[in-house]
């Protein structure tokens, strides 16, 4: 029976006043599903608010970025260990980070090492611009996003990584990938795992698919053979779209 993890990516969307109205309106249709881990990322204001309402049962906590540092002059800043209190996952190197915020492969790396230092389980993002995909790079970008981000990180901390595969072109723009243009890049994931952690740690590593993600699509990805979850964005701040997102996957996970 598959396990499925399903991240709503709230981005910078919902003050905590929404944020505790939208955890309510969730936990009002949500139900517990024994195969299905169902994860909130608000933004960092919002932590807070949404840890005093959320019911252990029914969802996770987690941010959507941290530093690499656990302490220290950064103004603006939020570390691991600051988070670890609060939240259970973190995000890393989502696109958006990497295109406004310039974040590196060696930063992203010592960001999921921060998170694991913390015992957060970090969500490591990789995937493709649309200009890689065109050129044909679109596995020489994965593979480096992937030895670059986990280059800080020994083989028995593998384990304790997600990975999400997003290609940028398909992010927020309502143009999903096929699956059988994901299916390839899952594959690609589990080879680079092996290579660098091998065959046990490829076979046990959860794999997520993210963008434009909608509970019309989402079928379509969770019975791909290697896809562990979804790593949602738009539909998660939609209470609706996100119950019927999380419920699908509770009814694959179970055979119906």
């Amino acid at each position: 029976m598959k396990h499925f993890t399903i991240v709503g990516n709230w981005k910078m969307h919902q003050t905590p006043e929404q944020a505790v109205r939208l955890v309510a309106r969730l936990q009002e249709k949500a139900k517990p599903r024994t195969h299905v881990t169902s994860v909130l990322c608000p933004p960092f204001v919002s932590i807070p608010a949404v840890k005093a309402e959320i019911q252990d049962d029914l969802f996770k906590l987690g941010a959507q970025n941290l530093n690499e540092k656990d302490e220290g002059a950064f103004t603006g800043e939020v570390s691991g260990a600051m988070l670890k209190e609060l939240a259970d996952y973190v995000i890393v190197g989502h696109s958006e980070r990497r295109h406004y915020e310039h974040e590196t492969d060696k930063r992203i790396a010592k960001k999921v090492a921060a998170a694991l230092r913390n015992g957060l389980t970090p969500i490591l993002c990789v995937g493709e611009k649309l200009s890689d995909k065109q050129d044909g790079h679109t596995r020489r970008v994965v593979v480096d996003q992937l030895q670059g981000g986990l280059s800080q990180i020994t083989g028995a901390e593998i384990g304790k990584v997600i990975v999400a595969y997003e290609p940028v072109w398909a992010i927020g723009t309502g143009e999903s990938a096929a699956p059988d243009q994901v299916e390839p890049v899952v594959n690609v994931i589990r080879q680079t795992i092996e290579e660098m952690f091998g065959e046990a740690a490829s076979g046990s590593l959860e794999i997520l698919y993210g963008g434009s993600v909608s509970p019309d699509n989402v079928k379509a990805y969770l019975v791909i053979e290697h896809i562990n979850g979804l790593l949602v964005g738009g539909a998660s701040l939609n209470f609706e779209q996100f119950t019927a997102i999380m419920d699908t996957a509770a009814s694959i996970s179970d055979g119906r």
